[in-house]
């Protein structure tokens, strides 16, 4: 209404265009990341300098004293090579290429297996050193059917827990 009373009369206005425009092929390669209408642009191929999911490190302090572990994870490793245990309860403490290799010894050895009951593995002997803050070089001396074995292995402290990184059985 305005002052007078009277009401006003009533102005019809254009919707905004909302959608983006319509480009054209060449438009849309021309050098730029890849482009559709009406969609999000996502980078599907971030730099790999990001960092943001790479492995954190972990102090020795936050971790434990890594000397049962090794002694515990030295028997689990001469078990799954020698068909006793299964290499899928060790992916959580190794890295990937040290699992691949633990798992095809596992199933070597389940193929050459006797069905005879074998006693477990023995570990005689730890020894660790520390070189730096986080990592862990450690060797076991391990007695499995009537066998002695050394264990060399490299534990880093990544996100929180021991992690075997290099691994040498003889």
């Amino acid at each position: 209404m305005t002052r007078s009373g009277a009401p006003r009369p009533l102005r019809v206005r254009p919707i905004p265009e909302t959608a983006p425009g319509t480009i054209s092929a060449d438009e849309a390669y021309a050098g730029g990341p890849a482009y559709r209408q009406e969609s999000l642009a996502l980078d599907f191929f971030p730099p790999d300098d990001d960092g943001q999911f790479d492995r954190r490190r972990t102090r020795s302090e936050q971790l434990g004293d890594p000397a049962p572990f090794v002694a515990k994870l030295a028997q689990a490793i001469v078990e799954v090579i020698c068909g006793q245990r299964p290499a899928p309860q060790l992916i959580r403490h190794t890295t990937p290429p040290i699992y691949s290799v633990l798992a095809r010894r596992a199933l070597v050895s389940a193929r050459r297996e006797s069905g005879g009951t074998r006693r477990g593995a023995v570990v005689r002997r730890v020894r660790l050193c520390e070189p730096v803050d986080g990592v862990v070089e450690a060797c076991a001396v391990v007695v499995a059917h009537g066998r002695v074995r050394a264990i060399a292995l490299r534990l880093e402290g990544l996100d929180g827990r021991w992690l075997v990184t290099q691994l040498t059985i003889g």
